[in-house]
């Protein structure tokens, strides 16, 4: 039987989760139309053609934009049976949807967990490279003898005011992962992705090569921490620099290039690109001095996960990194906090929360000592309580994202005083729970609001990784209590990552129909050939941002190597989305991002 010929002259939009819904879920489409499509007819088609669906058009959600002036959801729940479908419209306006599959979680979502592990393979730093479509070569092979030197003083602006002022190195702080679409290394956003994947790759949930992926990147979070002196290092490499002054130089940011073309530079002290070979390393904080809260919290939880990972088959090494943990927690800053720190400038991260960072990081230290057999895993889950409580009563309701981590320390602190009662705890596993709830319920009342159901709202900052935080938030509670209550939700969130959004894209790279192609980012847009026509897989970008930022990144008059207005008309006043290699603020992708789409997909695909 031929495939179904595609409607003609549609003037309505459908918007649903290109990669497909698990058999038993939830599944929602939304219907954008330029008027009220009262008496419209709705049918699902399979592969075939055959009709085997007939949903009705819901209540109006209200305007998305001047165009598609009434947003209405379309419930295909009771569509169970696997297969590949499409959603049609016909009547007072007319639309049909992309593909989507309908079958089984595993299936669906596992590849998009693997496809995150090939990102975090494109995007390490140093020597030691995987094979793949990207070629990688090794880079930035002076961060072996790096120089340290003081931290930059910076305007309101973010940009670097003063010279550099050298206090000390060398030191080895090769290989890691690439932040972002830049070159830059940052403590603070890797200890954030190897939380992620070390749970994970602990609780038997991760797609192949996430242990070898996870390896790599805690060894080079062993180099930014010299026990020796007490001191942790936070950033390999300037994102500015400075061009003011005799001392003028060009930072990370200034040069679009490939990472391995650092190492060619033929530069000494004073040239204009010296620091992008001859990359400078900042410190948290003097050597033995207390470290922000953030810092100590997540990197000792970074460190303690790597030691339950390593516990039964590598135990001295688990050894050692329980020992590093607890040595970075012990240094954690709970008096007089100040400003937190993140990296340089803060503007980058600007981080506001450490009590979910400490709760998380004793957490993980009474996890490990209890597989060790340490003693001092009673202690360690003590102090968890109270920096939990006091997270709890704070009363902020964040999301899961690189700024707060307070649903992995609810979830995993939980499951820790569940296995093992504490005397003294300051927080029962009744209370986490109610702290988790608490989260996801103004994030379910967010999304009741919005015409699309999106609870980060319409786009912003980390607009996509905030949406599959949410999921992935979900899917800690219901692995932890059984409790189904925030499924539709957790469905609704991921979809809109994954093209149930105005534009009616996905926002991660290579998954659905329509994804970036454009992404902000140095490997994938100078490497990009006929064999990468996938793009950048499993790399996740923003997404939608206000619309006042994205005008500033496209002043520029001049064509860009790579990018597309298609989305224009999809544009709201106060946001917009564009598919535009100079457009960070919506296609740069980053670890932070496809780590929490690692966690949410790698929990999906177990959970159903």
């Amino acid at each position: 039987m031929p495939k179904p010929a595609p409607l003609q002259n549609t003037d309505a939009l459908i918007r649903l989760d290109q990669v497909g819904y698990a058999s038993g879920e939830t599944k929602t489409a939304v219907l954008l139309a330029p008027r009220a499509p009262d008496g419209a007819r709705v049918t699902v088609i399979d592969g075939h053609g055959r009709k085997v669906l007939a949903p009705v058009v819901g209540r109006s959600r209200g305007v998305w934009n001047a165009t598609f002036r009434d947003v209405r959801p379309i419930d295909l729940t009771s569509l169970t049976r696997p297969g590949t479908y499409r959603l049609r419209v016909e009547g007072p306006v007319t639309a049909e949807s992309p593909p989507f599959r309908v079958g089984n979680a595993t299936e669906l979502f596992g590849p998009l967990a693997q496809n995150s592990v090939q990102y975090f393979q494109a995007h390490r730093d140093g020597a030691d490279q995987v094979a793949g479509p990207w070629r990688r070569q090794p880079a930035h092979l002076a961060d072996r003898q790096a120089s340290v030197y003081d931290r930059p003083s910076f305007d309101e602006d973010g940009r670097l005011t003063d010279a550099l002022t050298r206090a000390g190195g060398p030191v080895d702080v090769e290989g890691g992962w690439y932040d972002a679409g830049d070159f830059l290394k940052f403590t603070h956003t890797t200890a954030y992705a190897l939380v992620a994947m070390l749970l994970v790759q602990r609780d038997g949930l991760g797609p192949a090569g996430l242990d070898a992926e996870t390896r790599h990147g805690v060894d080079w979070l062993d180099k930014m921490w010299d026990a020796d002196t007490a001191t942790l290092y936070t950033q390999v490499g300037i994102g500015s620099g400075l061009s003011t002054g005799d001392q003028r130089f060009l930072g990370d940011h200034d040069t679009w290039r490939l990472p391995q073309d650092d190492d060619r530079l033929a530069v000494t002290p004073g040239d204009g690109r010296y620091y992008q070979r001859y990359r400078p390393v900042f410190r948290a904080a003097a050597p033995g001095q207390a470290l922000s809260p953030n810092l100590a919290g997540r990197v000792a939880a970074a460190f303690a996960l790597a030691a339950q990972v390593e516990a039964a088959a590598e135990p001295a090494r688990a050894k050692a990194h329980l020992a590093a943990a607890e040595q970075i927690f012990g240094l954690a800053e709970t008096g007089d906090v100040g400003q937190l720190v993140t990296a340089e400038p803060r503007s980058f991260y600007p981080e506001d929360s450490w009590a979910d960072d400490l709760a998380v990081g004793a957490t993980e230290l009474a996890l490990a000592a209890r597989k060790l057999g340490d003693p001092r895993a009673q202690d360690w889950a003590r102090q968890a309580t109270r920096w939990a409580k006091v997270n709890a009563d704070n009363g902020s309701t964040a999301e899961l994202s690189v700024y707060n981590l307070s649903a992995v320390a609810d979830a995993e602190l939980a499951r820790a005083l569940t296995a093992a009662p504490v005397a003294g705890a300051e927080i029962d596993a009744a209370g986490l729970g109610r702290d988790m709830r608490r989260r996801l319920d103004a994030g379910v009342k967010a999304a009741a609001g919005n015409p699309m159901g999106a609870a980060v709202g319409l786009g912003g900052s980390d607009y996509a990784a905030r949406q599959l935080g949410y999921t992935a938030a979900a899917e800690l509670y219901e692995h932890l209590t059984g409790d189904g209550r925030y499924a539709t939700f957790a469905t609704a969130q991921r979809g809109v990552t994954l093209g149930a959004n105005g534009w009616g894209t996905s926002l991660i790279v290579g998954a659905g129909t329509t994804y970036p192609r454009c992404p902000h980012d140095q490997i994938a847009s100078l490497t990009a050939d006929a064999a990468t026509t996938a793009g950048m897989v499993g790399a996740v970008v923003n997404g939608p941002n206000a619309a006042t930022r994205i005008h500033e990144l496209i002043a520029d008059p001049s064509p860009s190597p790579c990018g597309s207005n298609t989305f224009a008309a999809y544009d709201r006043d106060d946001t917009h989305y564009t598919d535009n290699v100079r457009v960070s603020a919506n296609t740069e992708p980053s670890i932070d991002f496809t780590a929490t789409s690692l966690l949410a997909f790698a929990l999906t695909a177990k959970q159903h």
